[in-house]
């Protein structure tokens, strides 16, 4: 190598042609994408289109028929340590059913840093609930005492707790409502900037995706058939079909989002 010259930094997140099958249903169909540092990647499709089998996949909640799934250029193998753990977090659809009814936020929260044996607690949990906007006065609350927005807000409080640089985000706004919608997603916005985090993340609503990531990824029937920077797609200049289809209908759910500003 030539002096001066520095070897080029490898994706934080590579997928290369990952293939996953249920009972002989093609989940994935040879889905391929990387990830940089920093950037937010999402993914949209209709219902059954294999988005949530690729994020657990990447997970390590399912596992691939064939393909490799590196991170930071390493291969991962079919089980997830704790070194992974503390890189990746992931975020699910339904706060409530991701978090524990009869444990309080506190002993949530707390949980990460047990298990990985990390001090100052509460410190670590006053920040992180000053993070997501929640006082720390929920700490002691149960999740059934809190609105669907709050629990988001914990939920990915729990996520951040170890400082991960990935966070996979599986439809995290679905599950709210509209206007809880926009102050989840801007306070991931606000949350990527602030800590450099990458995400990817899944969704059936592309106004959503294109609201928060720079590039996209559009599936059907498990595959990736076209990728595209946000800008294009408001723009509408798209090349594959069912984005065409796509768009079409998020413009009419959505009247005018795609003309606002990104």
């Amino acid at each position: 190598m030539a002096c001066g010259m520095k070897e080029r930094e490898p994706p934080l997140l590579e997928v290369r042609d990952l293939e996953v099958r249920f009972r002989g249903h093609h989940a994935l169909r040879g889905v391929s994408f990387s990830l940089a540092r920093g950037e937010a990647f999402g993914l949209v499709c209709e219902a059954g289109s294999g988005k949530s089998t690729l994020l657990r996949a990447i997970a390590g909640l399912v596992t691939p028929r064939s393909g490799e799934i590196r991170l930071e250029g390493v291969p991962l193998g079919s089980r997830r340590d704790r070194a992974f753990c503390r890189r990746v977090q992931m975020v699910f659809q339904d706060p409530y059913a991701s978090l524990h009814p009869r444990q309080t936020i506190d002993r949530q929260l707390a949980e990460p840093l047990l298990i990985h044996g990390l001090g100052d607690i509460d410190a670590r949990i006053r920040e992180a609930l000053a993070e997501v906007a929640l006082p720390a006065s929920l700490r002691f609350r149960y999740p059934h005492e809190l609105s669907g927005g709050q629990r988001q807000r914990v939920a990915i409080a729990r996520a951040l707790m170890l400082r991960p640089a990935l966070l996979l985000l599986d439809e995290p706004t679905s599950a709210l409502d509209v206007s809880v919608q926009a102050e989840v997603l801007n306070l991931l916005a606000d949350l990527r900037a602030a800590h450099g985090l990458s995400y990817v993340m899944v969704s059936h609503n592309l106004a959503v995706v294109a609201h928060l990531c720079g590039r996209i990824g559009v599936m059907q029937a498990g595959a990736l058939v076209e990728t595209l920077p946000s800008a294009a797609l408001r723009a509408g200049e798209v090349r594959h079909p069912h984005t065409a289809h796509l768009r079409a209908l998020s413009l009419a759910l959505e009247e005018g989002f795609f003309a606002a500003a990104p």
